[in-house]
C-alpha cells in the first residue's frame, strides 16, 4: 500500500508535539508517564528512572500471570473509558453518564484477591484515587453536556491506569497494550458511524490514524509490518468513506482492530498477547450495549413521550365537563399546567418548536378559562389546539417513527375513553370521538397511516377496516358485544404494531402513556360517580402492565428497580383512594413515576439490532483470532463458557430483552478468558458463568458503631437503599420526627456522612459510626470505623427541620451524595 502520510512525515521532517490530538484519541499515550514532569518519582514500574523516549529497553517481557491479566482487565477498563465520550459525542449525555456509573458499580464491586480494584488500590493509592476521581468528574462533566470536559476527566482516569500498568510491568508493555486501546478506539468511531454522526465518526478516524503513525506505527512495523500497514490502510479506508458508504467504514474499522490484535501477538509473548487480546474483547462487548444505547430511542423522544400524556389529560377535562364536574375538571387542568412548569420535557419542547409551545400553553390556559367559564364550544376548541400544539411538539421532537408510535398511543387512549363513554350510557358521544380517531388516522397525523401500513398491510387492514369501521357501527347501534370485540382488536393490533417497529424503549415510551391514561380514567369515572367501574379499570389497568405491556414492564424493572417499585406503589395508592377525595393527587403520582420510568427505560438503552452486529463481529473476529486456539489448550472449559455467553448476549441484543444481564456474564466469562490464557484461570476472580469466585474478606475488620444496627428496623418511617455508587433515593423528603433507614444494597461497605456545613445550624452532626464531626467521621473511615456492610443498615429519626445533606465517604468521588429534607 501506500503509505502517504507516513512518508509524508518523513520527508518533511515534521515534528508532532507530544500534546494530546483531539478527540478521544488524545488519551492513548505510549508513555505512562508523559504528562508528568521527569523528575516527578514515576519511573513507569524501572528502576533507572529513564526518560520518556526511552522505552526500548526496559521490558523483560516476562511478568506474574496474575499481574498479565490484571493489568488486562485494567486495560479493558481504558478502553472502555471511552464509549461514555463517544456517547456524548452522539448527545446522548444520560446514556453517557449511565455507562459511567455501569463501569464504577463494575469496578467498586469486584471480588477475589486478584479483582481491578483491590489490585490497583494495593499498587498506588495516588492512582487508584486519581482513577476514582477521573471517573466521578467524568460522570459530572456528562450530566452537564461538557464534552470538553469529559474528555479531560476521561484523559485523567485513562492516566491513573496507564501508570499503574507501568507499576507493575514495564513502558514497553504499556506501550503495546496502548496500541491496542488504540486498536479498540476505531470501533467507538464505528458506533458513531452506526449512530449517523458520520463527521464525528470521520473526525476521530482520521485523529486516530494520525496518533498511530506518531507513536506506534516503527513499533508494530519493526515486529510485523503487515499489521502496521493495515492498520493505516484500513483506518484511512474508514475515514474516507465515512461520510459516504457508512457499511464500508464500519467493515474497514472492524479491519483496524484485527491488525491491532496481529500486532500484539508479534509484540508480546502468548500470555501477554493473548490477555489482552481477551480484554480487548470484553470492552468491545461492552460496545454493543453503548450502541444499543445510541441506537435506541434518545432522551428527546422520552421528552416527546412525557408530552404525549398531555393530549390525553385535556381529553379527561374535557370528558369531566361535559359530564358536569366542572371543579374536577378545572383541576385536572391546573395540575396539568403546574406539572408541565417543572416538567423535564418544558425546556425541551421550547427549544425544539417554539410556537408548539406557545400553542400548547396558551391552548392549556384557555382550556381552563372556557371550563370556568362554562363554555362547551370554548372547551372543544381549546382541546384540539393543545392536541394539535402536542401533535406539532411531538414531530420536532421524535425523530422516524416515533411520532407514529406516540399517536398509536394516543389512538389506543382515546378509543379506550370512547369505550367508557359508551358503557356510561352515551352511545353518540362515543361514536363522535372514534369519527374523530378515524379522521385523524385519514389525514395521516403523526405519520401513523403510513407508517401503519408499510409496517404490515394486514394490521393496517385489520385496525381500519376490521375494528375502527366496524367499532363506529357498533356505537351507533349500540351493540354491545360488538363494541368490545373491536374495542380488544385495536388494542392488541396496535400494540402489535408497536412492538414490531420499534425497541423495547421506544415501545415503554408509548406504554407509559397508555396505562396512565387508563389509570387517570379510572379516576374519571370515580370523579363521575362510577366508583365501581373506576375500580374495574384500575384493576385491569395494572393487570395489563403487570401481563407485561409490551414489554415496558421488564424494561423499567431492568433499566431502574426503586423506579418500578415506585411506580407500582402509586397504582396501589391509587386504587386504595378511589371513592375518597385523594384520587387527583394519586393519580399525579402515578403520572409522575411513569414519565419517570419512560425516561430511566430510555436511558438504559433500548434499541439492539446495531449493537447485535457488532457484538457479531467480535465472535467472527474470535474465531480467526489467534487468541482462539490459545484460549481453547488454556482452559477448554473457560472457552466454552466464553463463546455461549457470547452466543447469549448477542441473542439478548437482537430480542432486546436482559441484555445489561447478559453483557455483564459475557464481561465475566471473558475475564476468566483473560486469566485462562495469561496462566492463572484458578485466581481469576469470577466464575465462567459469571459469579464471584471468592468472596472478598478485606472488610472483616471494619465496624458499624453503636447506630448501625442488622436489618432493617420495624420503625423506620423510610429506608434509603445504598447501591454500589448512589444512594436511592438521592433526596428524600421527610416529616418531622420520622426515622430513616440506610441500608446496604451493594457493592463495596459504605458510610453515611452528613456534611458539616450543609446541615441546620441548630441540628447536631450524624455520621454512621455516631462521630460527633465530619473531620472526625472522616478519620473513623479511614480506621474501618463508621461502615455498613451487607446485612446491616444506619438508622437516624430526624428532629431539626431543613435540609440535610450527607455522603458516602469512600464514593464520594463517584458522586455518591444525597439529601434529607425534613419538614416542619
Amino acid at each position: 500500500m501506500e503509505q502517504t502520510r507516513r512518508r509524508w512525515l518523513q520527508s518533511a521532517g515534521a515534528v508532532l508535539t507530544s500534546v494530546a490530538l483531539a478527540g478521544c484519541s488524545g488519551s492513548d499515550s505510549d508513555d505512562p508517564t508523559e504528562t508528568e514532569s521527569a523528575d516527578d518519582g514515576e519511573s513507569g514500574g524501572t528502576s533507572d528512572g529513564e526518560s520518556s523516549e526511552d522505552t526500548s529497553e526496559d521490558a523483560s517481557g516476562s511478568f506474574d500471570a496474575t499481574d498479565v491479566a490484571v493489568i488486562s482487565e485494567w486495560n479493558a477498563i481504558r478502553t472502555r473509558l471511552r464509549d461514555p465520550v463517544i456517547l456524548g459525542h452522539a448527545e446522548e449525555y444520560g446514556a453517557g453518564a449511565a455507562v459511567v456509573g455501569d463501569i464504577f458499580e463494575r469496578f467498586e464491586t469486584a471480588s477475589g484477591e486478584y479483582n481491578a480494584h483491590e489490585m490497583l488500590e494495593e499498587t498506588s493509592d495516588e492512582h487508584y484515587e486519581g482513577f476514582e476521581a477521573g471517573l466521578g468528574d467524568l460522570r459530572e462533566t456528562l450530566e452537564a453536556e461538557d464534552l470538553d470536559g469529559a474528555h479531560e476527566a476521561m484523559h485523567t482516569a485513562d492516566k491513573h491506569l496507564r501508570q499503574a500498568q507501568a507499576t507493575v510491568a514495564d513502558k514497553t508493555t504499556v506501550k503495546r497494550l496502548s496500541m491496542l486501546v488504540m486498536g479498540a478506539h476505531v470501533e467507538d468511531a464505528a458506533l458513531l458511524l452506526e449512530a449517523g454522526d458520520e463527521a464525528d465518526a470521520e473526525h476521530e478516524l482520521s485523529k486516530i490514524g494520525d496518533k498511530f503513525e506518531e507513536k506506534h506505527y516503527d513499533m508494530v512495523a519493526e515486529a510485523d509490518a503487515e499489521a502496521a500497514d493495515g492498520f493505516i490502510d484500513a483506518t484511512d479506508r474508514a475515514a474516507s468513506n465515512a461520510g459516504s458508504d457508512t457499511e464500508a467504514a464500519i467493515a474497514a474499522a472492524h479491519e483496524v482492530f484485527g491488525a491491532a490484535a496481529q500486532g500484539i501477538h508479534a509484540l508480546a509473548e502468548d500470555s501477554v498477547a493473548g490477555a489482552a487480546h481477551m480484554a480487548a474483547l470484553q470492552a468491545r462487548g461492552w460496545d454493543g450495549m453503548a450502541l444499543a444505547r445510541v441506537g435506541g430511542p434518545s432522551r428527546s423522544y422520552a421528552h416527546a413521550a412525557a408530552l404525549n400524556e398531555y393530549r390525553a389529560r385535556a381529553q379527561d377535562a374535557m370528558w369531566l365537563f361535559e359530564g358536569g364536574n366542572e371543579a374536577a375538571a378545572g383541576e385536572f387542568v391546573q395540575r396539568a399546567l403546574e406539572s408541565f412548569e417543572t416538567a423535564r420535557a418544558h425546556d425541551a419542547l421550547e427549544e425544539a418548536d417554539h410556537e408548539a409551545y406557545e400553542g400548547f400553553e396558551g391552548g392549556l390556559e384557555q382550556l381552563g378559562e372556557a371550563i370556568e367559564n362554562g363554555d362547551g364550544e370554548a372547551v372543544a376548541e381549546a382541546t384540539v389546539a393543545v392536541e394539535d400544539a402536542v401533535r406539532s411538539g411531538i414531530d420536532a421532537l421524535a425523530a422516524g417513527h416515533g411520532p407514529a408510535l406516540l399517536e398509536a398511543g394516543y389512538t389506543k387512549a382515546r378509543i379506550e375513553d370512547a369505550h367508557e363513554r359508551y358503557r356510561l350510557g352515551d352511545s353518540e358521544r362515543a361514536a363522535e370521538i372514534a369519527q374523530a380517531v378515524f379522521a385523524d388516522f385519514e389525514a395521516d397525523a403523526g405519520g401513523f397511516h403510513e407508517t401503519l401500513e408499510e409496517t404490515d398491510e394486514g394490521l393496517y387492514d385489520a385496525f381500519e377496516h376490521d375494528h375502527l369501521e366496524g367499532l363506529i357501527e357498533s356505537f351507533q347501534a349500540g351493540d354491545d358485544e360488538a363494541v368490545t370485540e373491536h374495542v380488544e382488536g385495536i388494542r392488541e393490533t396496535l400494540l402489535t404494531f408497536e412492538t414490531e417497529l420499534g425497541s423495547p424503549a421506544a415501545v415503554s415510551g408509548v406504554e407509559s402513556g397508555y396505562v396512565t391514561a387508563r389509570l387517570r380514567d379510572a379516576v374519571v369515572l370515580d370523579r363521575l360517580d362510577a366508583t365501581e367501574r373506576a375500580e374495574t379499570v384500575s384493576t385491569d389497568a395494572f393487570g395489563y402492565f403487570e401481563a407485561g405491556a409490551g414489554g415496558f414492564h421488564e424494561a423499567i424493572e431492568e433499566a431502574n428497580h426503586e423506579t418500578y417499585e415506585a411506580f407500582e406503589g402509586a397504582v396501589e395508592t391509587l386504587q386504595g383512594s378511589l371513592g375518597d377525595e385523594g384520587t387527583t393527587d394519586a393519580v399525579e403520582s402515578v403520572t409522575g413515576h411513569a414519565t419517570d420510568a419512560s425516561y430511566a427505560v430510555v436511558e438504559a438503552g433500548g434499541g439492539g439490532a446495531g449493537g447485535a452486529s457488532f457484538v457479531s463481529d467480535v465472535f467472527a473476529h474470535f474465531e480467526g483470532a489467534a487468541v482462539h486456539e490459545l484460549l481453547e489448550e488454556a482452559d477448554h472449559e473457560t472457552y466454552e463458557a466464553f463463546e455461549g455467553a457470547l452466543e447469549t448476549y448477542i441473542d439478548a441484543l437482537e430480542s432486546g430483552e436482559g441484555s445489561q444481564e447478559a453483557a455483564s456474564t459475557y464481561a465475566d466469562a471473558t475475564l476468566k478468558g483473560q486469566f485462562a490464557v495469561a496462566g492463572a484461570v484458578e485466581d481469576a476472580p469470577v466464575e465462567a458463568t459469571g459469579g464471584s469466585s471468592d468472596e472478598d474478606d478485606s472488610t472483616s475488620d471494619l465496624e458499624g458503631g453503636p447506630n448501625v444496627v442488622e436489618g432493617v428496623p420495624d420503625e423506620a418511617d423510610h429506608v434509603v437503599d445504598m447501591t454500589a455508587v448512589a444512594f436511592e433515593p438521592e433526596e428524600l423528603t421527610i416529616s418531622q420526627g420520622e426515622t430513616v433507614a440506610w441500608t446496604f444494597a451493594g457493592g463495596e461497605p459504605h458510610s453515611v456522612t452528613a456534611y458539616e456545613d450543609e446541615i441546620p445550624e441548630e441540628a447536631a452532626y450524624w455520621a454512621s459510626g455516631g462521630f460527633e464531626s465530619e473531620s472526625a467521621a472522616r478519620e473513623g473511615w479511614e480506621a474501618g470505623k463508621g461502615a455498613v456492610q451487607e446485612g446491616q443498615a444506619y438508622v437516624r429519626t430526624f428532629e431539626t427541620a431543613g435540609t440535610h445533606e450527607y455522603l458516602c465517604i469512600p464514593h464520594e468521588a463517584a458522586g455518591m451524595v444525597g439529601a434529607v429534607v425534613v419538614e416542619a
